[in-house]
């Protein structure tokens, strides 16, 4: 059985968390001589001189209705990063406590461990880059806090098997982060659905991806109530800018144009594939429910660097496990997917 307060940090149980001038008032008024700002305005068209909503009321509340998830399950942060950073500091004791990994897999969930001290147990995907349900079993521990799960899963693209994910939810005594960055992509429906039979679930997801908000850095999380109180209480007191959230605000007025976008996205994505499988250094593309796909090719370094030179980025995954010979193509518009093809009919 689930229960925040095994697994919580009790230095994080024993927090008081900053209290800010927006905390303490919440409301109109008509003078602000609260919080040390400089009352006469900035040097902008629009005014930023007032701090902003430490809780993103008005934003969390479009989310709510977008997502149908209640703005108290709702936690927003400079990206997914910094929820999970929040997460591995909040419930792992450093030098203590280890989380799980899936690998191949996002690579900040590594990166957040280790710079927080605590130990990272890795279980690799099966070799159709599934869930090894019984290798996770065997790797939890009494110190285990966090399992990460990425569905879709970068670089694959592929997401889990739901039963494999809904086994490890039901089956852990700890936290399960399962990151949906690229849900709005997805065959699968979102596991925010289940959280509320799950205490320990958390689910992540970001405006970078499909709504093309990646240069505003706004990612969620949805959680119970209790675990987004507990992060509430960890994050900084304004973590996302009045910036973000005004033009955030204006992003999700436009759900049709996304929508679209997505439809084009998927099109697009389906006529790469078949592109991609007439040219004889392509070996295999692998199955995609993201807006990228992982090739595997005979010579991915090699292929990499040619597209460099013709000013062409992707990404080469050669050497991460599981992915060797790999290079990851995020699909992008038509004229610039057909540069990308007409490209590599020159490679030799």
């Amino acid at each position: 059985m689930f229960n925040i307060n095994n697994i919580l940090r009790e230095n994080i149980k024993n927090l008081t968390p900053y209290s800010s001038a927006r905390d303490e008032f919440q409301g109109e008024a008509s003078v602000y001589l609260d919080a040390n700002e400089n009352a006469f305005g900035s040097p902008l068209e629009q005014n930023y001189n007032r701090y902003p909503d430490p809780l993103q009321y008005e934003v969390k509340k479009r989310l709510s209705e977008i997502k149908g998830v209640p703005p108290r399950n709702i936690f927003l942060g400079n990206g997914s990063d910094e929820a999970i950073d929040i997460l591995v500091r909040a419930f792992c004791n450093p030098g203590v406590d280890n989380v799980i990994l899936v690998p191949p897999t996002y690579g900040m969930y590594e990166v957040s461990a280790n710079i927080n001290d605590i130990k990272i147990k890795k279980v690799p995907l099966t070799a159709d880059f599934q869930l090894n349900l019984e290798g996770i079993a065997e790797a939890i521990d009494n110190h285990t806090k966090l399992i990460f799960v990425c569905s879709p899963n970068n670089p694959t693209g592929n997401s889990m098997n739901r039963d494999d994910v809904e086994t490890l939810i039901a089956n852990f005594h700890g936290i399960v982060v399962v990151d949906e960055a690229y849900i709005n992509f997805s065959r699968q429906k979102t596991f925010i659905q289940e959280l509320t039979e799950y205490a320990n679930l958390v689910v992540l997801q970001t405006l970078s991806k499909a709504w093309g908000l990646a240069g505003l850095r706004v990612g969620m999380a949805f959680a119970s109530e209790e675990i987004i109180e507990v992060m509430n209480k960890v994050k900084p007191p304004y973590n996302i800018n009045d910036a973000s959230q005004q033009l955030a605000l204006k992003a999700l007025a436009n759900i049709d144009q996304v929508n679209n976008w997505i439809r084009e996205i998927l099109t697009q994505r389906d006529k790469l594939v078949l592109e991609l499988k007439n040219y004889d250094f392509v070996v295999d593309i692998y199955p995609s429910d993201a807006n990228f796909i992982l090739v595997k090719t005979t010579d991915a370094k090699g292929i990499y660097q040619y597209l460099v030179n013709q000013g062409i980025i992707v990404r080469d995954r050669s050497k991460v496990d599981l992915c060797e010979g790999c290079l990851r193509i995020t699909v992008g518009t038509p004229e610039e997917n057909n540069i990308l093809l007409q490209s590599l009919k020159n490679y030799k």
